[in-house]
């Protein structure tokens, strides 16, 4: 008889259930395409983002946390303006594209070491004007390692839709902890909705962890959107439709 499934198995076991996709559903090499992000301050650029293939990392969606989390960094622009910014699982990058935009002093763009998803954040680099392309770098990392690669600590972090990795929590705080700069001002932002609203608890563990690290943690947005990513999903539509926001800083410093 085989002993039941341990709490990372049964979590990356419903992490597989929620975006396994029925066979034939899709192509099995999906090409990749595009997405398109309008900034909501002067000058209004207009972004084409590109995107990878179907990716088990889940790299090859636009996700709405990441749209919202842009929009707050251009309007809290003390966040951004001459900071060293690092954005953590980008994806494509978007919120570390704006902020190369609104003129970051240096970005650090990161995901897992996979080679399309490093070299789609270097071509959608590759599209900003300059002075914003210079000041922009993408590099693979995987949470939880090293993070000497990644060069000085960070002013600003930017963790867009992660949270539902549960087994990788621990993981991306180490990250956190390392990274970010040991000042008042520094600053992690945490953005995500709960894709699997019955999990919703489990999401918040990372901020419950954060806490217990040290960190003050602070809800700064809740955002309500037309609809949810993937309408036919099961849970309370309501929470999947939701874009969460918090912050969070050091809450003693030596």
């Amino acid at each position: 008889m085989s002993s039941p499934p341990s709490e990372e198995e049964g979590d990356l076991t419903l992490l597989t259930d929620l975006f396994t996709e029925p066979a034939g559903f899709r192509p099995a090499d999906k090409p990749a395409t595009t997405a398109s992000h309008t900034l909501t301050t002067p000058p209004f650029e207009n972004l084409t983002l590109s995107l990878v293939g179907h990716n088990p990392l889940w790299g090859h969606m636009l996700w709405n946390a990441g749209r919202v989390v842009s929009t707050y960094l251009e309007t809290h622009t003390g966040l951004v303006l001459g900071k060293r910014v690092l954005e953590l699982g980008a994806g494509a990058g978007l919120p570390s594209l704006v902020c190369a935009l609104r003129g970051a002093g240096e970005v650090v763009v990161t995901d897992y070491p996979d080679p399309d998803l490093v070299s789609n954040l270097a071509h959608n680099i590759s599209t900003l004007p300059q002075p914003a392309q210079s000041s922009i770098a993408a590099k693979g990392y995987p949470w939880g390692r090293d993070v000497a690669e990644l060069g000085d600590p960070f002013d600003t972090l930017i963790l867009s839709d992660l949270l539902f990795n549960h087994s990788e929590h621990q993981a991306l705080l180490k990250s956190v902890v390392c990274c970010l700069r040991k000042t008042a001002d520094a600053r992690a932002l945490v953005f995500f909705t709960p894709h699997r609203p019955w999990l919703y608890e489990k999401d918040l563990e990372f901020l419950d962890a954060a806490r217990e690290a040290g960190f003050v943690v602070e809800k700064v947005l809740e955002e309500v959107l037309i609809g949810p990513m993937f309408e036919e999903d099961p849970g309370d539509r309501e929470l999947r439709r939701t874009v969460f926001g918090y912050e969070m800083r050091w809450g003693e410093i030596a």
